[in-house]
């Protein structure tokens, strides 16, 4: 059939290797934050929200919290509109539900049945939804995926520029131009992105805010508070409402 469902449940800190799907993928969890990494990027992906990935895209996914997933899978080419491109979107009320009744679906399910009625509509709704803004570019150049390994394992650190074009033996235009053609973005907006990305598993887990802003290198909770809104449009407190 063109569209199956599947649940699976996992501890926290479960990793799934790299693999690949010969469908596209949507990853959903009821419950728990997935990380998904590619080798072009990483995904942040929180209840509320889920990850849609093409098919054969190799990727590992690892598990913050209790997981509880739910994945749908396409077969290319099923339907025009699907998300594409890899990225993270939004999941509605009518559209979780619908990831989760699609769970009960026999993967033998009759041509007209009320069940393939379900699958139409779920397909409709995925090719609806908007994309998010919660995926991090990842470099392929091996001296700058040693920068951006150091800034996601302490990310209250404030080494500038200056300091990490001194490590790799470069000039700092040189490590600005080198992150902008491996990112599309610069130094400075990158380590904010990758500093919000790591900040939203420890909010789905119930930290305090201001504990958050701290532990990312933000001096105070107003102004961690006023990049997260200006990033994803929405306050901390309310991003997982």
């Amino acid at each position: 059939m063109p569209v199956a469902a599947l649940a699976a449940d996992y501890p926290h800190g479960a990793f799934v290797a790299m693999h690949r799907h010969r469908r596209a993928q949507l990853l959903y969890a009821v419950e728990g934050v997935m990380l998904i990494e590619a080798q072009a990027g990483r995904w942040v992906v929180p209840p509320t929200r889920a990850v849609w990935l093409d098919a054969g895209l190799d990727h590992t996914v690892r598990m913050s919290g209790n997981v509880k997933m739910r994945t749908v899978f396409v077969e290319p080419g099923t339907v025009d509109h699907l998300p594409g491109g890899n990225c993270v979107v939004e999941v509605h009320p009518l559209l979780r539900e619908l990831i989760l009744a699609a769970v009960d679906v026999p993967l033998d399910y009759a041509r007209g049945s009320r069940h393939e009625l379900l699958m139409q509509l779920l397909l409709a709704e995925l090719a609806a939804i908007p994309r998010l803004p919660l995926y991090l570019a990842w470099p392929a150049n091996a001296k700058l995926r040693t920068i951006c390994d150091a800034i996601m394992a302490s990310p209250d650190q404030r080494h500038a520029v200056a300091d990490w074009a001194g490590v790799l033996g470069i000039a700092e235009k040189t490590l600005h131009r080198m992150f902008h053609r491996e990112t599309g973005m610069t130094f400075g907006r990158w380590r904010q992105h990758a500093r919000l990305f790591m900040a939203l598993e420890q909010l789905a887990h119930g930290e305090k805010i201001v504990d958050v802003a701290l532990e990312h290198g933000y001096t105070s909770q107003s102004a961690f508070a006023a990049m997260f809104k200006r990033h994803f449009g929405v306050a901390p407190s309310a991003f997982y409402r």
